[in-house]
C-alpha cells in the first residue's frame, strides 16, 4: 500500500509527464495520442512506474520503445518542473497500460452474446 507522501508525489508526476508529452514532445512520437494513466512511486520517492496508454498509434511497442529512448529527455524536463519540489528526480520506466484494451474486448464479448 502507497504512503499519502507517494500518492501525492505520484499525482504531480502524472499531471508533469503529461504536460511534457502534450507541450515539449507533441510531435516526437507520431501523430497518436499519449495518456498517462497510471504512476506507482517507490517508497524512497527515487523511481516511478508510469503507465500509459497509446490512442491512435498502428504499432504501440514501437512507440513504447522510442519513448523508453526519450526516457533521459523526458527525466530532464520532469526535473525542471519538479526540481524545486522533489529532492530527486526519479528514475522513470514506461510501461503500456493494457486496461482500456481490455475493457473494449469485454464489452466486444458482451455485444456477442
Amino acid at each position: 500500500m502507497q504512503s499519502i507522501r507517494q500518492n501525492k508525489v505520484a499525482r504531480v508526476i502524472q499531471k508533469d509527464v503529461a504536460e511534457i508529452f502534450q507541450k515539449e514532445l507533441r510531435n516526437a512520437f507520431g501523430s497518436g495520442l499519449i495518456s498517462v494513466t497510471h504512476v506507482f512511486m517507490s517508497p524512497d520517492l527515487s523511481f516511478a512506474k508510469i503507465y500509459l496508454s497509446l490512442f491512435g498509434v498502428k504499432d504501440k511497442e514501437k512507440t513504447l520503445d522510442s519513448i523508453k529512448k526519450q526516457a533521459k529527455e523526458i527525466r530532464r524536463h520532469l526535473g525542471m518542473r519538479v526540481g524545486k519540489q522533489l529532492r530527486i528526480v526519479p528514475e522513470i520506466v514506461f510501461f503500456i497500460d493494457e486496461s482500456a484494451d481490455y475493457a473494449e474486448h469485454i464489452e466486444e464479448l458482451l455485444k456477442n452474446i
